[in-house]
């Protein structure tokens, strides 16, 4: 089997005309803002990926997911980056419909993301110390037309493309008895919703970083999700499982970007074979370990020690990426990176995983502690 056939295998199964349409731009301009990658997602059918196919989804197992995000980061790493983000949103908005019996509005909301598909950006916390993923990060207010949000989301990846953003809010109870946490769904032409530049950089440009900013923008109760949380209690399984999918699904996106510069080395025959075995070995070990994650959230609700593990792998697979990239830049020679601007691109993108939280820096406490039998904390 050839490099990434099972990744492409994988994405042409679920998402047929993907990789194809991807094919036919080339890649300085999918990298770009305003790309076309995101528009090639949803026409495929991407939107519904990790939605159950009995509420017309894709039904993507973990390790299907994983390999499809590789295979479109060796195409794209911005579109990888950025759909991640709406995958990361689906699997939450999952998660609440599976803990509450499959058949509320939770589940009525994700068919609706996949039979339409629609663009689903996240307000979530992944990005702020200290957090957990569904920690407020908006303020809400009851009124007679519905609970009214302000706040600010930057870097929010698909701004400009969504359809809806997810923002978690506490809310009253239902019965008057205090106040519980809720998930909102913002349809992104709400009034009071706006989008400004924020992402300068040249870099993942595609995946439409930017600011979102809520001014008492009107949420119908429909597009509310309760979770009966009450205020000041984590969802303790459900943050977990969505931080596993969060890296995960990163881990697997950077991967492909560095993919897409050892491939080109792979298939250079004027390189020498010991060099192209040894890059091979390096990424297919580091792919490897990530399906081991995939497999055990296919396995099973994905817990604690899912967690650690998942962000042993992502901090390994940085290391992996930051030792691969460079020699295999080298290896193709100044006259690859001197005459297209590719190499450069994908080679800068690739090392983007380290830059999303939590850090290693300041994940070191939390997880000396871990393995001296003390809870996890995500710093």
């Amino acid at each position: 089997m050839r490099f990434l056939d099972r990744e492409r295998t994988a994405l042409a199964k679920l998402l047929p005309d993907l990789d194809a349409g991807l094919r036919e731009v080339p890649l300085m301009e999918l990298e770009r803002p305003r790309s076309p990658g995101i528009e090639l997602f949803r026409a495929g059918g991407g939107p519904g990926l990790l939605v159950p196919e009995s509420h017309q989804g894709k039904g993507a197992t973990a390790l299907d997911a994983l390999r499809v995000q590789r295979a479109i980061g060796a195409r794209s790493p911005s579109l990888a980056v950025a759909t991640t983000m709406h995958h990361f949103s689906m699997a939450t908005l999952v998660g609440l419909g599976d803990g509450n019996s499959g058949d509320g509005l939770e589940w009525m909301l994700i068919e609706g993301v996949a039979a339409g598909n629609r663009i689903v950006a996240s307000g979530f916390a992944e990005g702020r110390p200290g957090t957990g993923i569904l920690d407020p990060t908006m303020t809400a207010r009851v009124t007679p037309d519905g609970v009214r949000i302000s706040g600010v989301k930057r870097p929010c990846s698909l701004a400009r493309s969504m359809d809806l953003l997810t923002a978690s809010v506490m809310v009253p109870r239902e019965d008057g008895q205090g106040e519980e946490l809720a998930v909102a769904l913002v349809p992104a032409d709400s009034e009071g919703l706006t989008v400004s530049d924020f992402w300068s950089s040249s870099f993942l440009a595609g995946a439409e970083s930017e600011q979102v900013t809520l001014t008492d923008v009107v949420v119908p109760p429909e597009l509310l999700v309760r979770t009966a949380a009450p205020a000041g209690q984590q969802l303790d399984d459900l943050q977990t499982a969505g931080l596993v999918w969060f890296q995960m699904l990163m881990t697997g996106s950077y991967l492909g970007a560095a993919s897409a510069v050892v491939e080109r080395v792979l298939l250079n025959e004027k390189i020498p074979e010991h060099e192209r075995v040894r890059l091979l070995v390096e990424t297919e070990g580091a792919m490897a370990a990530a399906e081991g994650i995939a497999r055990r959230v296919d396995e099973g609700g994905p817990d604690e020690s899912t967690l650690v593990d998942a962000l042993f792998v992502r901090y390994t697979v940085q290391d992996t990426i930051a030792r691969v990239v460079p020699r295999a830049v080298e290896l193709l020679g100044g006259l690859n990176f001197m005459t297209s601007d590719e190499i450069g691109h994908l080679a800068a993108c690739a090392h983007g995983l380290a830059l999303h939280p939590p850090s290693r820096a300041r994940m070191t406490g939390p997880l000396a502690d871990y393995l001296a039998d003390r809870p996890l904390s995500i710093a």
